[in-house]
């Protein structure tokens, strides 16, 4: 019996030649619209779908596929004597192969200045039916979403006839991810579109972009997979330039170092991340002088860590980064006499992350936990001197308020609890991730050592009580920047002022667990 294969694609890279060995292998070919006169073009014989169905295209191309005798011929059962029985009945020929991508949704939104309407247009209904139809019928039914898996096709209906049920299977699931992520991809645009916030149900689509030797732990397998509509500004779309492939904790600290430089978009900056949390921040007139301020915010956590910087790495900044052992360097650009003193580290990884859409990875975060996912907006408050409260009988300086400014973007990006020690441009003292605020104190002070009573102090969330204020002017800080909020928040404002101790309430907590 004559084979049929139905081949109806967007996508049309390889498709006349796949085309012309399905015919050789004695495939009729039922195909459509632009997918038809290329193949015609290239002399390939095909069938054309109103020839199957006995009905026009209509509604601008919107209605022909979606016909029983198209469905029917995908979805009949050929082990069921009624399935035959009605195929024979409505002479429906089945269909044995088909071959479709969809069009081009992702893609069309992505532009620049497009409409809705010119977006719905390209939602795909008769491509996904037919896909869907055959994927569920893959007992009979090989189905092609990718033309990555063309020569696999052939090979098998060369040397065996047929394909495999198992290789059926797994196109078949293709498919379904495939879909999935199409009308996920679908969703989210009408959401966004109709203002809606919390939805229902969340439908997330993410491809594969790597493999990862391992996760957390060698132990541990792991992936990193991309979202369906790419972000700028991100380690997904950063060009590796040297190195080793990244890593699971890589990709993470990345991500941190990302999130953490955007901060600062004013002034040449450098952030030095270890374990996702900042070891120093550094500011200055030039890249250089600001990565001299990180290195000397902590000269020894920076072993090891990833360094991300705000503007062009120059040459003098590159050898000193060089002197170092360093996971990943992170920049905008690189000069070329810079990359080449940094690509003679064998297994230094080299990004280049594109800073001009750094405003625009605003997407929310996700993060999984055992049966759900958590999604949050990213923490984007903005820090408005104006909008803080100074609380305490001496009030800041125009001096402490500007290191008051970076201190509290810099707090932000530390594991909770989290108090900073810093001046103006350069982190003095780092305390993360401890169980109660005062332990976190004692290990910023400790850090910031003499230099701390030329800084100022900021906390991520308000003190619960007296004991940390007592510290931080025992080290001769004098002025302290804490979200305020706290039913005690009156003992801290006393201790301050015995202390003469400037203190501002910003109304706005930045725990980051």
């Amino acid at each position: 019996m004559t084979k049929r294969a139905l081949i109806s694609v967007s996508d049309k890279s390889g498709i006349a030649q796949f085309a012309q060995e399905l015919v050789a292998l004695g495939f009729e070919i039922i195909s459509t619209g632009g997918t038809k006169k290329l193949l015609t073009d290239c002399n390939i014989p095909t069938i054309g779908i109103e020839e199957v169905t006995h009905f026009p295209e209509m509604m601008d191309g919107r209605v022909k596929t979606l016909h029983p005798a198209i469905h029917g011929a995908l979805l009949g059962r050929r082990d069921l004597a009624s399935h035959v029985a009605a195929m024979v009945e409505h002479e429906i020929t089945p269909i044995d192969l088909v071959c479709v991508n969809l069009y081009p949704f992702k893609e069309t939104i992505q532009q620049a200045d497009v409409t809705p309407a010119q977006a719905i247009e390209q939602i795909d209904i008769g491509g996904p039916s037919m896909l869907r139809s055959a994927a569920k019928n893959h007992a009979f039914v090989t189905v092609i979403v990718d033309s990555a898996d063309y020569a696999q096709v052939l090979a098998e209906l060369q040397t065996q006839g047929k394909t495999s049920l198992a290789t059926r299977q797994k196109l078949a699931a293709k498919v379904f991810r495939h879909t999935a992520s199409y009308d996920a991809v679908i969703a989210e645009y009408l959401t966004r579109l109709a203002g809606e916030t919390t939805p229902d149900e969340l439908t997330l689509s993410y491809h594969l972009k790597q493999t990862l030797r391992y996760g957390e732990n060698s132990h541990q397998q792991a992936s990193f997979y991309e979202t369906a509509l790419p972000v700028p500004y991100s380690v997904a779309r950063s060009t590796q330039l040297h190195g080793k492939e990244l890593s699971y904790n890589n990709i993470k600290d990345a991500d941190a170092a990302l999130r953490m430089i955007r901060e600062f978009p004013e002034t040449p900056t450098v952030v030095a991340v270890k374990h996702m949390n900042p070891c120093g921040i550094g500011r200055g007139t030039t890249i250089e002088l600001a990565y001299d301020a990180a290195y000397a915010a902590d000269p020894v956590s920076i072993f090891g860590g990833i360094i991300a910087l705000n503007r062009t790495v120059d040459l003098a900044t590159a050898e000193k980064m060089h002197k170092l052992f360093l996971e990943i360097i992170i920049a905008p650009s690189y000069e070329p006499e810079a990359l080449a003193v940094l690509v003679k580290k064998k297994n230094v990884r080299l990004l280049q992350v594109d800073f001009q859409h750094a405003n625009e990875a605003n997407a929310p975060e996700v993060v999984s936990v055992l049966g759900g996912l958590l999604v949050q907006e990213q923490d984007l408050a903005a820090f408005e001197p104006t909008n803080w409260e100074a609380v305490t009988k001496v009030k800041p300086t125009p001096e402490q308020i500007s290191a008051l400014a970076f201190a509290i973007r810099v707090v932000k990006h530390v594991k909770s609890n989290a108090i900073v020690v810093t001046n103006d441009h350069q982190t003095l003292g780092i305390g993360a991730g401890q169980m109660n605020r005062v332990g976190s104190v004692e290990i910023a002070l400790k850090q910031a050592g003499s230099q701390a009573a030329s800084g100022v102090v900021a906390s991520d969330a308000f003190f619960p009580m007296g004991d940390s204020v007592e510290l931080i002017a025992q080290a001769g800080v004098k002025a302290i920047i804490q979200p305020g909020g706290s039913i005690r928040d009156q003992e801290s404002i006393d201790a301050c002022n015995r202390y003469g101790i400037a203190m501002v309430f910003t109304g706005v907590r930045h725990f980051r667990h």
